[in-house]
């Protein structure tokens, strides 16, 4: 297809299921999906000299994001959940006295600690091994 400068050419496009468009995502890395989808239709040739080069733009996470991930880190690193997993082992082998009362909270602050890192690390969408 020859033309000039001047003439319109009608894009193309596609449907792709949700996970088609994922792994496509995946794929392109810094490309655009048009710059991806030229390299691999046209066996790995690089775009045409006349078209400049694009990149991808680099999306920042939402500040929401941030903010989960800032706790996630934050949870981890003031070592509360190893504490209290200490604290409820001892309690369970009889080296911490405490009454049953005690040792039920300290379990439910276990459970609380998990359940956070669950939620936080699920809101990021991280996969854990």
């Amino acid at each position: 297809m020859s033309g000039s400068n001047k003439e319109k050419i009608p894009p193309l496009s596609i449907r792709l299921t949700q996970e088609e468009r994922e792994r496509l995502l995946n794929a392109v890395g810094s490309m655009t999906i048009a710059a991806y989808v030229r390299m691999k239709v046209f066996d790995g040739e690089k775009p045409s000299r006349h078209r400049k080069a694009y990149t991808r733009k680099k999306t920042s996470p939402s500040s929401e994001l941030t903010m989960i991930g800032h706790m996630l880190g934050g949870l981890g690193a003031s070592e509360v959940a190893r504490n209290l997993d200490a604290l409820a082992g001892a309690a369970k082998i009889g080296a911490l006295p405490v009454s049953p009362e005690i040792e039920e909270q300290i379990l439910q602050s276990c459970t609380a600690v998990q359940d956070m890192s669950r939620v936080l690390i699920s809101a990021l969408g991280v996969k854990v091994k």
